[in-house]
């Protein structure tokens, strides 16, 4: 295996898609419910839990990046094996694709569990499944760059929704968010821990960089695409903790679709509807980039071609989900993706970087003493 990827031009994408990239990712169906977990943790102050974890993520960001400079052209599972060997390396690599996989389904069956509950209640799990594995086959058989043009499109036309906002944030009570810095620091970093779920998703970054043309402009896109999904995220909290009652909020698994219900129009009677249905222009760049990095990654681990990995995960992912009908098995798995993913994408760069850093002054020393008289 080699740590460097040797990448065709033809494959290539300009850094400033990176923007759209990690923004498409972070938003997704977590943030339909976040409110909610990072409230029943900091209560009233939940709007300072998302400014410590949006401020973590950059620094996360930073890291990532780091440790990806110290190589010509390398992705993280050809840094894993340059450090850790061959055998090691790759088991930590199908690490990251086991944690890509269930990253996908619990997008795919959350999706699904939302539909059934605010537009189709009769359509089964099966037939929705299906339907969205079609999109996801398609789609990821285009390429990377058909991805990424993916998720260009796809985050520009759901950002109306944002305008539908407006009426329930002229109508917050200011007194909901009385007193500030209630929360002990405990229940505020935990509140961040909470939201870990609906900011994760940037470890892509890990897989995309080789494909990346100009990597020396990556950093400035990957913060600001950052950032914009951070005060969406911001946004959608204040909204809710200022128009909900603390208890009604305990009672609303989704939150911000709760937003949406109160909109009133003389031509549509519910709106939440016209979300939920729109919502799918949301998780649909999440679940090819998934899927896509499922897929690539193991190409690159163990030489299995694509297409198969595509067919065959899409194939388990759809059996899978025909026994994922009942709300607390897609919640165990959301749980199992909320904590795995804040281990692997927000604690494990720091303990990789100064393990690279050692590794690459080592390597220069090495060479030093062979070129020495």
């Amino acid at each position: 295996m080699e740590i460097n990827v040797k990448m065709k031009s033809s494959l290539q994408f300009n850094a400033f898609y990176l923007f759209f990239i990690i923004s498409s990712i972070q938003l997704g169906v977590g943030m339909l419910g976040s409110p909610t977990y990072i409230f029943a943790e900091a209560r009233q102050d939940s709007w300072i839990s998302v400014i410590i974890t949006s401020i973590f993520v950059i620094f996360v960001l930073f890291v990532m990046l780091l440790i990806l400079k110290q190589y010509e052209n390398a992705d993280i599972l050809g840094i894993q094996v340059d450090i850790f060997g061959k055998w090691f390396g790759k088991l930590l690599g199908f690490v990251y694709i086991v944690y890509f996989a269930s990253a996908l389904l619990s997008v795919v069956i959350t999706y699904i569990e939302v539909v059934q509950i605010f537009l189709f209640p009769e359509i089964s799990t099966f037939t929705m499944g299906l339907i969205l594995l079609i999109l996801i086959i398609y789609t990821v058989l285009g390429g990377i760059r058909v991805i990424i043009g993916v998720c260009f499109i796809f985050f520009l036309f759901p950002h109306w929704l944002l305008l539908l906002l407006i009426e329930p944030l002229m109508d917050i009570d200011i007194t909901h968010f009385q007193p500030v810095m209630q929360a002990s620091l405990v229940e505020l970093l935990q509140g961040a821990k909470a939201s870990a779920y609906t900011f994760s998703g940037f470890e892509i970054l890990f897989m995309l960089y080789p494909f990346i043309q100009n990597k020396e402009k990556a950093k400035l896109p990957v913060i600001l695409g950052s950032l914009w999904t951070s005060w969406i995220i911001l946004l959608t909290t204040i909204i809710v903790i200022g128009f909900f009652s603390a208890d009604q909020i305990s009672r609303r698994e989704w939150s911000v679709l709760g937003l949406f219900k109160v909109q009133t129009f003389s031509f549509v009677e519910r709106f939440d509807f016209v979300v939920v249905a729109e919502w799918m222009m949301v998780v649909t760049p999440n679940m090819v980039l998934l899927m896509w990095g499922v897929t690539h990654g193991m190409k690159r681990l163990f030489l299995v071609p694509q297409k198969i990995t595509l067919y065959v995960a899409s194939a388990l992912l759809l059996v899978v989900c025909i026994f994922m009908d009942y709300h607390f098995q897609i919640q165990k798995v959301t749980n199992f993706i909320s904590q795995a993913g804040f281990w692997l994408v927000f604690v494990y760069p720091f303990l990789l970087l100064p393990i690279v850093l050692l590794k690459k002054r080592w390597r220069h020393h090495k060479e030093g003493v062979s070129n020495g008289p």
